[in-house]
């Protein structure tokens, strides 16, 4: 009896031995494509940021430890973008997550042809980006744009038109509106959905209590997105952190961190700097999303 005992958990145990290292072979595949594709280049940054390399790729580089960063917090372009950057992504966010919610709550209504609105919301979202910024330069050319003809010869904002893309002030407020026509779909998508899960009981219940549109909004619609718009704020944040492309093409009179950190490597080709950029902004974006991921958890 002893005997079979131990043979049953003998065969147990290697069959429980057999099923790890099945599992191991199964999920190393994964791990090495994980391992390549994110940590190697993370670490090989950490390492760049500490280094002067050189521009000719057969000489090594110098190891120079912290100057890299010393020379970035002395430099008061650093700053500056930080600036403009913090003010971009706060006002896009903000901006693009309150236009969404309010196309949600329209789109969630009961009317004719609602399919085919709700399909004409997404063409912003969904159309090339580089198709899109082009046709807002059109738009908003100096010479020849609708928009200087509407502001100017139309409603007389303006006595001359305005350079939109190479104007200080103008061009941050033209980057910004983009973001938010380009972006709110996202947001619209992900309210939505979170506002056909709500139970309709709880609105017939605060309507017979005599709740106002007002009053069912705050108590009943904003909990139950609160999850939702909190997700949305934190890919949005982290998404915007790191925005170049867009910016980039409509002016180079908005100088985020992206277009700074693209300066700073193939400008000047300082790869060393532009790596201990990319260290700095992954410690802000991570620290955010610490500190908001807490809040929203909480709340």
């Amino acid at each position: 009896m002893q005997n079979s005992v131990k043979k049953i958990k003998k065969s147990s145990g290697t069959m429980q031995k057999r099923e790890s290292r099945l599992g191991i072979l199964l999920i190393l595949p994964t791990v090495i494509l994980i391992g390549a594709v994110i940590i190697y280049p993370i670490i090989y940054n950490i390492i760049l940021s500490f280094q002067k390399v050189a521009l000719n790729p057969n000489r090594p580089s110098k190891f120079i430890g912290l100057e890299n960063y010393t020379k970035l917090f002395a430099d008061p372009t650093f700053y500056k973008s930080l600036g403009v950057t913090i003010a971009y992504v706060v006002v896009t966010v903000l901006g693009s997550t309150l236009v969404g919610l309010l196309v949600a709550l329209l789109m969630n209504r009961q009317f004719k042809g609602r399919r085919v609105a709700r399909s004409l919301m997404l063409m912003s979202y969904v159309a090339p980006m580089v198709a899109t910024v082009y046709v807002w330069k059109y738009m908003f050319n100096g010479l020849y744009g609708v928009m200087n003809y509407l502001t100017v010869d139309i409603l007389h904002i303006f006595e001359e038109a305005p350079m939109w893309m190479d104007h200080p002030v103008y061009s941050v407020l033209l980057v910004i509106l983009y973001d938010i026509w380009r972006v709110f779909p996202y947001a619209f998508l992900m309210i939505l959905a979170a506002l056909q899960s709500v139970d309709e009981s709880l609105y017939e219940a605060a309507q017979m209590d005599g709740a106002s549109a007002w009053h069912r909004f705050w108590a009943i619609t904003f909990p139950e997105l609160l999850p939702s718009i909190a997700a949305i704020i934190s890919l949005r944040t982290i998404w915007n952190f790191y925005k170049f492309d867009d910016i980039y093409l409509f002016t180079k009179q908005v100088p985020v961190l992206g277009v700074y950190l693209y300066q700073t490597a193939f400008a000047t080709h300082n790869n060393g700097g532009a790596a201990a950029i990319t260290i700095v902004l992954f410690v802000i974006v991570f620290a955010f999303v610490i500190l908001f991921g807490r809040k929203a958890v909480r709340k």
